[in-house]
């Protein structure tokens, strides 16, 4: 019988954690973007954002790498060794970065088109693909219920 690595297994379930949670986002943002025009689409947005975040912390976690709470998507690019960053613009990060803050709250920001919203899943959706290829298997399955 194989022992297992308790430290190793508690690294993956976090992982699978943050997997999961940003699965939900981009399930969200996917879901929301179908209802076109019509749609919340500074959420699709929002929800774009939140799946890029959560799986740069997922790969983050995996490589035990420390971040501290931020939704900054350039801030946490920075703590990743450049061989492991998703490509990402800087103008897609700043994008991003405001999605995260500023089309959540009433202020001066101008309304998110189709067209912006459809990029910024696209952008989640590429980022995801980057990065799932970069965490093993295990780490993409969903978190086993806690007990």
């Amino acid at each position: 019988m194989l022992e297992t690595d308790p430290h190793a297994e508690r690294v993956l379930y976090l992982v699978r954690q943050w997997v999961a949670k940003a699965e939900n986002d981009l399930q969200n943002a996917t879901h929301t973007l179908k209802l076109g025009e019509d749609g919340p689409l500074d959420t699709v947005c929002f929800h774009a954002q939140q799946c890029v975040e959560k799986y740069i912390k997922a790969l983050l976690c995996f490589h035990e790498i420390d971040f501290y709470r931020t939704h900054n998507i350039t801030a946490l690019l920075a703590l990743l060794p450049v061989h492991l960053q998703p490509e990402l613009s800087a103008e897609e990060q700043a994008r991003l970065n405001d999605y995260a803050v500023a089309v959540r709250y009433p202020d001066d920001y101008e309304p998110v088109s189709l067209a912006e919203a459809e990029r910024a899943v696209q952008v989640a959706q590429r980022v995801r693909t980057q990065i799932r290829r970069r965490l093993p298997r295990t780490g993409t399955t969903p978190p086993a219920k806690a007990l």
